[in-house]
């Protein structure tokens, strides 16, 4: 059975420095507000371990759970990476290695939410190069149809930076295959955007309702891309 109808968002909030260059967290915890979503994965925060913790921050803010993916360790700065957060009880959690040789580390956070029904979300941000991202494709569906028998029929939500530049990508062909091809939104660059390099899959298709770029002034600014929302749930 699929969940209530809920919201996600993918947000890549580029650690806190906006489109005029300056350091704002607290624009980026605003733009959070602003979506109303239930579930946000984040890709570009810093989560601890630092002088400053803005993954910590974005919580207290906006009153929602939060789960680290770092998939760096900045000495200045401390954890870097993956992260989402949730209006909603944590079933469990699962951090996937998607780094490929001689390129930065990148992963995925496979999470288990109890939104009145079990709704499983994998949140990543893949690499810059096309033969690092195949690799990266290949172990996400990997991870998908292994813990399929596991996990049963649940929903699931794949969202995240995928970094594709190309509308006919290799790797998003693999993904649209798997899950169905949902209509491209333009996120990058914020300002004034051109490239929907932010997705979101659902499976079963059909609990798709709605997918849109969130553009409001502060989303603008606050960071190099927009924020992308799905409502998904039954008719």
């Amino acid at each position: 059975m699929p969940p209530e109808r809920i919201r996600v968002a993918s947000y890549n909030v580029h650690a806190g420095i906006g489109t005029d260059g300056k350091f704002r967290p607290e624009r980026v915890a605003h733009v959070i507000s602003e979506l109303g979503a239930d579930i946000v994965g984040l890709q570009e925060v810093h989560s601890g371990l630092g002088s400053f913790s803005m993954l910590e921050g974005l919580s207290r803010a906006t009153g929602m759970q939060s789960i680290a993916g770092p998939t760096l360790l900045r000495p200045a700065h401390g954890e870097f990476g993956n992260a989402l957060l949730t209006r909603h009880p944590v079933i469990s959690v699962r951090r996937l290695d998607l780094a490929v040789g001689g390129r930065e580390p990148r992963g995925a956070l496979d999470v288990v939410i109890d939104c009145g029904q079990p709704l499983r979300v994998l949140a990543t941000h893949l690499g810059l190069r096309p033969w690092e991202r195949r690799e990266q494709v290949d172990r996400l569906l990997g991870a998908l149809t292994e813990d399929e028998g596991a996990h049963g029929a649940l929903t699931t939500v794949l969202l995240g930076d995928i970094n594709e530049w190309f509308l006919w990508g290799r790797p998003l062909r693999r993904l649209h295959r798997h899950f169905r091809s949902l209509p491209p939104r333009r996120t990058f660059p914020a300002g004034w955007p051109v490239f929907a390099l932010d997705r979101i899959w659902v499976k079963p298709f059909g609990l798709v309702r709605r997918v849109q770029a969130h553009r409001s002034p502060t989303a603008r600014l606050a960071s190099d891309h927009l924020p992308l929302i799905a409502d998904i749930g039954p008719r």
